[in-house]
Formats: structure tokens, sequence, C-alpha cells
């Protein structure tokens, strides 16, 4: 694993602290919503306020209409009740209506705006990062932050709101009895505290230990037939058992904390109750019966429930605060994403865009994948418009690398990659890739109908072209035996279907695209004998009139391009047609030797081949 990985995997140093900066990003994505919040707030403002008032109904109803048996009114009085707490329900449903649009609004917009990144980030970014941490990004984080839009942000203004409106209410009623309520208060916030720090900690684990899981997850599942093919099972289970254990233990840690805070959170709340009574009690049941001087009962009834009330928010605004936190951490890891400098663009200025010719040109061209590591060493070649060329040699010569970097996957360290005489550093990047059809030998599908495939949401490529590129590939005969033809839906990565069909689909997906450049990675090495036979003369067609780069290890799939360069150790070594090569009796001729003598094993090396050649190694 990469340094860059394992930094990637160190995420429990992220949003240990409250950042405004992060905080006030934040709050930008609701700018343009903030019609609708600022409804929303208001809303909240007035059904908390609405809420204060329950327990002054209390007192009024006892004091008034119980404690003197007194029933004149007692009608008005419980349809000003009902209609109080009918005004709540009506702006609490309105509240949640309303935050629950906006916070979805501005989830799509995050969700949309992420994608968008991940699709135009380079591929040296997916070379770095799991998937399975990516995906967690565009779903759990994204979560965290619609966690706090509907239930964070707004409540937590809420709580304040309700907690000064009831300590004003108890104030107004009786100012002694008010600061005995009060007195519990400091030693609630302090569990508030203590609860905020562990249950953080924990909270941040679960985030980690989830982005873990989720990454393996993705990748075992993916290679499921490779767990499966080499008995690994066992050792699969017994790494996810250590995962999933991790993240449990996580949750259980935070659940300690929860377990702890809320029963605490009851027992103060109720020992601030019986405060409040025995003050009561001992100051004022003495002198009940002496008219005028006595508190009343209804205004201890009111003390008794405002304390229920008070308790509440502040016990809820460190839940929130947690739902903040995990917001604030969330969108760290966020950020960091989105702020990512994507480094293969489009230059501001393109000095080439649209069709192309097809002249292809390596300039003293090397790169590597990481630091000095050079993949390829000073390569040049040019390839002429229709010219056909041929890239061979042993695995990590470089040939992929050639042509991922003509398509500017990734940027070269040295030299130059023209294309039509131009750098494709300075082409319109979508321009570029646009003129380029691949065919590889791990073919992608997706989910959706095989017409769909061919066209990969091109609109300009209608019906009559895909069936046309069907039957040049030879895939137009399976295709019509299937039930619903080329509406047929094809599952994920293609399951269902052979590793031959599938490669067809991708050869009629490369000539429905008419590209001026065809380049074919090992595009025949899965497909059977009889299937290449029956590919391999719509290929030749397809491959007329086309720059086309073909790499393969099979010869058989070469021999009649204009030109085969050998690669070695990341430098072109021999270039020649196919006689060519092997009259000059090399590293072509090696490996030519290996696949088609019947004596492999007796072949003695010619004088001039390469000692370090790996290929004249394996005989």
């Amino acid at each position: 694993m990469s340094v860059e990985a394992q930094k990637y995997h160190e995420e429990d140093a992220i949003g240990k602290t409250y950042d405004l900066k992060v905080a006030g990003r934040l709050l930008r994505y609701l700018k343009p919503y903030w019609k609708t919040a600022t409804l929303a707030l208001t809303l909240t403002f007035l059904t908390n306020v609405l809420i204060s008032t329950q327990p002054y109904f209390t007192k009024v109803a006892v004091d008034d209409f119980i404690t003197p048996k007194r029933t004149d009114g007692v009608w008005l009085f419980a349809l000003a009740f009902f209609g109080v707490f009918l005004l709540r329900f009506l702006f609490s449903y309105a509240q949640e209506i309303l935050l629950n649009r906006v916070g979805q609004q501005v989830m799509f917009d995050l969700r949309t705006e992420i994608f968008t990144k991940l699709q135009h980030q380079e591929i040296a970014y997916y070379d770095k990062y799991p998937v399975g941490r990516i995906i967690t990004r565009i779903t759990s984080d994204v979560d965290a932050l619609n966690e706090m839009f509907t239930s964070g942000v707004i409540d937590v203004l809420g709580d304040l709101v309700i907690i000064f409106a009831i300590i004003g209410m108890m104030f107004w009623l009786d100012w002694k009895l008010a600061i005995v309520t009060l007195i519990t208060v400091p030693i609630l916030f302090a569990c508030t505290n203590w609860f905020r720090k562990h249950a953080r900690r924990g909270f941040d684990r679960v985030r980690t230990r989830n982005a873990k899981l989720n990454a393996f997850l993705q990748e075992y599942l993916s290679g499921a037939q490779t767990v499966q093919l080499m008995n690994a099972e066992s050792k699969a289970r017994k790494r996810f058992h250590e995962i999933n254990d991790d993240y449990r233990n996580a949750n259980i840690e935070t659940i300690y904390y929860y377990s702890v805070f809320y029963p605490l959170v009851d027992f103060i709340g109720a020992f601030g109750i019986a405060l409040v009574i025995f003050s009561f009690g001992y100051e004022h049941l003495p002198t009940l019966s002496s008219a005028g001087e006595a508190i009343s009962i209804g205004i201890l009834a009111a003390f008794i429930q405002y304390s229920l009330q008070l308790f509440q928010p502040i016990r809820d605004l460190s839940d929130k605060f947690n739902v903040l936190q995990a917001a604030i951490v969330a969108s760290h890891r966020i950020f960091i994403l989105l702020d990512l400098d994507i480094d293969i663009k489009s230059p501001e200025h393109p000095k080439k865009s649209g069709k192309i010719d097809g002249r292809i040109e390596f300039q003293n061209v090397w790169f590597a994948y990481k630091g000095e590591d050079w993949i390829l060493k000073d390569i040049s070649f040019a390839v002429e418009p229709g010219e056909s060329i041929a890239l061979v040699g042993h695995t990590g010569s470089g040939k992929t690398t050639i042509t991922n970097l003509l398509m500017r996957f990734y940027d070269v360290q040295k030299g130059k990659i023209l294309v039509d005489g131009v750098d494709v550093r300075d082409w319109d990047l979508h321009d570029l890739r646009s003129n380029f059809a691949v065919v590889l030998q791990d073919v992608f599908l997706f989910s959706g109908s095989i017409e769909d495939n061919i066209r990969l949401g091109n609109k300009e490529i209608d019906h009559d072209r895909i069936e046309w590129a069907a039957k040049e590939v030879r895939a137009d005969d399976f295709v019509r035996k299937l039930d619903d033809g080329y509406a047929s839906l094809v599952k994920e990565r293609g399951a269902g279907l052979s590793v031959g069909q599938k490669q067809l689909i991708s050869f009629a997906r490369a000539l429905a695209f008419d590209p001026k450049i065809l380049i074919l990675d090992e595009a025949t090495s899965s497909i059977d004998t009889e299937t290449e036979q029956l590919i391999q003369q719509a290929v030749e067609r397809v491959m007329e009139k086309r720059t086309s780069l073909v790499v393969a290890h099979r010869l058989s799939t070469i021999q009649r391009c204009d030109r085969i360069m050998v690669l070695h150790h990341g430098e072109l070594r021999e270039s020649g047609t196919h006689n060519e090569l092997l009259g000059i009796r090399g590293l072509y001729w090696r490996l030519y030797q290996l696949q088609y003598s019947d004596e492999k094993l007796h072949i003695s090396a010619p004088a001039n081949l390469d000692s370090e050649n790996p290929i004249a190694s394996m005989s």
C-alpha cells in the first residue's frame, strides 16, 4: 500500500475541533434555499415558544379552575389550550417538511458536486485511494451532513430559544424557585461536556471503521470469483471478522456513553424537581392557609413541568452537538476530496480541438508512476495516419502505459506526446479522447440494455449504426438470439454473458463511435480461436484508414500490422515488420519461437540476444 493510501486511511485526526471555516462553508450550501430555511427557522421559533406556554396553562388550570372549583370560562380555557397545541402541531409539521426539503436539496447538490468531481478526477487518483472509501464520502458522509441540515443547526437554535423562554417564564412566575431550579444546570452541563468529548471520539471511530468496512466489502465482493478460485474464503472471513469486530466495538463504545448519559440526565432532572418541591414545601406550605400570602399550587405544578422541559433541550443540545461534530468530521473528508486539484484537465486556451487526422509522435518520453521508477525511458517513434502499429514485450515493459499516456490519462514527466503535431497537454481534453476508441482485455459493461452499452449515452449513434457495428464484429448473431435482442438487459459487469460475447459487444462499441485512432489492448486474448477468426476480418476492415495501436501477446493478431515495436524494460528495442524482425533474430524472433516452435525447449539463444531479456530466460 502506498504512503498516500496509508495517509488516506488515517482519518482519525480529521475534524477533532469545531472548525468555523468549515461550518461557514457548509452554510453556503444553504444560500440557494435561504428563504425556505428562514421560514423553517421562524416556524421553529414559534413552535418552541408555544411549547414553553404549556406549564403556564397548567398553572392557570390549577389556580383559576381546579383549586377554586370554578367552572365559568373553563370551556374557553380548554379551547385556547387546544388552539395553542393545534398551532404547535401545524407549525411543527410545516417545519419538518421545509427542513427536510431543504436538506434533500442540499444533499442533491452536494452529491452531484462530488460525483462530478470524481468523474473528472484523473485515473491516478483511483490508483491511490480505495473505491470503498470514496463511496463512503458520497453516501455515509453526505448523510451525516443531511442530518445536520435537517435536525442539527435549526434544532440547536430551537433548543436555545426554548431554554431562554423557559428561564424567562420561571423568573416571571417566581425568581426564588427559578434560582433553585437552575442550581442543577451547571451539573448537567458538566455531564454534557463529559459525554460530548467521549462520544465524539467514539463517533469518529465509528465513521472511520465504517469506511474501512466499506472498502473491504467493495474489494472482496468485486473479487469474489478470485477468492473462491484460490480457496481464500476462510482468510477473507477472518479478515472481515476483524474489521467487523472493530466496527462493532466502536459502536458499543459509543452506546456505552449514551447509556450512561441519558439516565444520568434523568437523575439530575429528578434531583432538580426534588429541590423545587422541597424549597416550595419548606417556605410556603406553612402559610398556604393565609390568603394572599402563600404561593399558589399552580406555580409549583408549572415549575415541575418547566424543570422537565428545561432538561430536555439541554440534553438534546449535547446530542445535537454530536450531530454537528459528525457533520464537521464528514465535511472535512468531503472537502478534502472536493479541494483536490485535478492535474489532468483541458488548458484554458486549447491549441487544438475537434477531429484529428491521426498522426502520433512520441518525442523522448520518460514516464514513471512513482518517483523515478521509470516505466518508459526515452521513447521516440512516429505513427502516420492510417498506419497500424503493434506493441509487444513482456509484462511491465510499458505497452499499456503508452496507450494511457496517448489518451492523457497520465502526463509524462519528460518529453512530449504529439497528436497531429500538437502536444496532448495543449489539446481540449474532451475532443482529444473523443477521437479514440479502446477495446480492453477486461471488458466493462454497465447495467442496462445491450444497445445502451454500445451507445454509451451518445445520442448521435442511432439504432441502425448499432446494428451495423454489431454485424461487423459478428455480435449480431448472438444478440438476436436473446429474448429481447438489442433491448436485452445486461446485468452488473455483464453477468450472464460469456467472455467472448462481452468482448464482441466491446468491439461493437468501438466501431459505433467511428474513432480516428483505435487501440486494441489484449482485445482478443480472452476470445477462443474460433471467435477470434470470426472477428479478425472485421477488425482488419475497421483498422483501414484508421491509426491503430495493437497491444498483444498473441502474435497471430499482429503479424499483418504495418509495423511492430518491441519494448523491453521501458525501452524501444526493435521496430519493423513481422518479416524484418524475424530476419534480425532478436527479441521478437525469440518471442515468436517461444510461441510457435515445436522444439521450444531446444532453441538456443542467438548471439545478439540481450542476456537480460526475461523472455529468453523462459526457455
